[in-house]
């Protein structure tokens, strides 16, 4: 029932049940197309696979090695022997950094000991190797 006012006329509504559909639809659409814009960090390798493999909740620093043998810090190029200055860069101040290596299932060994070397001659870093 409409109120009529001083001068006869009914007031104006206003009927947000367009508008609350119209914001719906937006949403929806939103947080559908916002799952296709994240796109998970890393270079294309084939990790190895490990039965006994734990899951680390915490990465700092991921170095990659790509099947040809070239090395990735955080996804930029870089040359094994600038791995402990570049590190130290990332790590800072903190005590410890944690240091994942993912290496391709076809990289050769020596490569993936050569990073690891680098990696031990830094003072508070713990390595971890990532698997499937």
């Amino acid at each position: 029932m409409h109120v009529p006012d001083d001068d006869g006329d009914e007031m104006p509504q206003i009927n947000i049940v367009p508008m609350i559909d119209v914001v719906f639809a937006l949403l929806t659409f939103f947080m559908m197309a916002s799952l296709y814009l994240s796109r998970p960090q890393g270079l294309d390798i084939n990790l190895p696979e490990a039965s006994t493999a734990g899951t680390q909740t915490e990465s700092e620093i991921n170095i990659t090695i790509s099947p040809d043998g070239d090395i990735a810090l955080n996804q930029q190029p870089i040359v094994v022997e600038q791995l402990p200055t570049a590190i130290r860069a990332i790590k800072g101040d903190s005590p410890t950094a944690f240091v994942v290596i993912s290496g391709d299932v076809e990289v050769n060994y020596g490569r993936v000991i050569a990073v690891m070397d680098q990696l031990r001659s830094i003072e508070g870093v713990k390595i971890g190797v990532a698997t499937q």
